[in-house]
């Protein structure tokens, strides 16, 4: 009885261990070259949304941008539409939240 039920508590702790390793769920990561079709800033500055069409599929995504550093380039007018952009996005909620946005030739 005694070696059942240490068999059954170490099979609960193994199972536990292999759990606790696999991946949770987040949002989906994103990683894209584009073209920027148009950039809106918010009224208040604190976020903006650019439009870039995909090069791969030529499609255009919508990406929520609300870094300081972007939006800084974006007042600047470092970066522009017709700018080629690497982005990398989150796919959380359908909202692509932005992680990196950068020009592809550097800034």
């Amino acid at each position: 009885m005694k070696r059942l039920l240490s068999i059954m508590v170490l099979a609960g702790m193994i199972a536990c261990g292999v759990l606790s390793f696999s991946k949770t769920a987040s949002a989906e990561e994103v990683k894209m070259i584009g073209v920027i079709t148009k950039i809106e800033l918010a009224a208040d500055g604190k976020s903006a949304i650019a439009v870039l069409k995909d090069v791969k599929s030529g499609e255009n995504v919508t990406i929520l941008v609300s870094d300081e550093l972007t939006l800084d380039k974006f007042k600047d007018k470092r970066i522009v539409v017709d700018d080629e952009i690497r982005c990398k996005y989150d796919n959380e909620g359908g909202k692509n939240n932005s992680k990196i946005f950068k020009k592809t030739a550097g800034c």
